[in-house]
């Protein structure tokens, strides 16, 4: 196994960081990972802004239920879904625009910025660091936004706030490969028969080393997703001129 390989499945999300500023030579090598990733039709529709401000970033911080690790940690990025450089393209020659208000171009936005953030994430690893992606700037989408002054055809997709662990969790053991990996085929009733991994995660929770709790990996899910969550994030996009369509 290679060492990338063996590190990636170490990976854990760290939410205790030191107070110590990553360096400029650092967060350069991290940029440079990001931007290095694949991207649909070298579209590279994302953006990346670091939250260098303490009093900015403790009102993001505070939106996303996070303060402890956003404003104590190495640096902290948001990473944009960004179609406003093509907007501003096509109004130039006088173009329509609907080809970036669809949901289809939504999608390629969103997915080149996932692909970017994963690359510094993996990179943020193989120097030692930790990482924490942060959703929860979504809570307040709008007010997110608002505060980065972030322009028509782009949604701040996620925070990720990169540093220098002081502690880590246990692995998280994932899915069996049987629940989550086939051939040719969706094999339905493998896919959703998740009473081991429900054991195996039972388990972890009850013996790791923070934070111990009752619960398995179907329990976590039926909470999650027993409302809709951030139901205004789709009048959000609406808003910035995304049609949904």
């Amino acid at each position: 196994m290679s060492d990338l390989i063996a590190q990636m499945q170490h990976h854990v999300s760290v939410r205790n960081f030191e107070a110590t500023p990553l360096s400029a030579e650092v967060k350069q090598q991290l940029i440079v990972a990001a931007q290095s990733g694949s991207s649909s039709n070298f579209v590279q529709a994302f953006s990346i802004i670091e939250v260098t401000d303490l009093a900015l970033r403790a009102e993001i911080a505070t939106i996303s239920n996070s303060a402890s690790y956003v404003n104590q940690t190495g640096t902290f990025y948001v990473f944009v879904a960004d179609l406003y450089r093509q907007a501003s393209m096509l109004k130039a020659q006088g173009q329509s625009l609907a080809g970036i208000q669809n949901m289809e171009a939504l999608l390629v936005a969103s997915v080149d910025t996932t692909i970017a953030a994963e690359d510094m994430a993996v990179a943020a690893e193989s120097l030692g660091l930790g990482i924490c992606y942060i959703g929860g700037i979504r809570n307040d989408i709008a007010r997110v936004a608002e505060l980065l002054d972030l322009p028509e055809y782009t949604m701040p997709l996620f925070g990720l706030t990169v540093g220098i662990p002081k502690t880590k969790n246990q692995v998280k053991p994932r899915l069996p490969q049987i629940n989550q990996v086939a051939q040719n085929q969706y094999p339905r009733a493998q896919f959703t028969d998740l009473k081991q991994y429900d054991r195996q995660i039972a388990d972890y929770y009850a013996n790791r080393g923070s934070n111990q709790q009752q619960a398995d990996w179907t329990s976590k899910n039926l909470a999650f997703f027993s409302a809709p969550r951030r139901p205004e994030v789709g009048a959000f996009l609406k808003k910035q001129g995304f049609t949904l369509a």
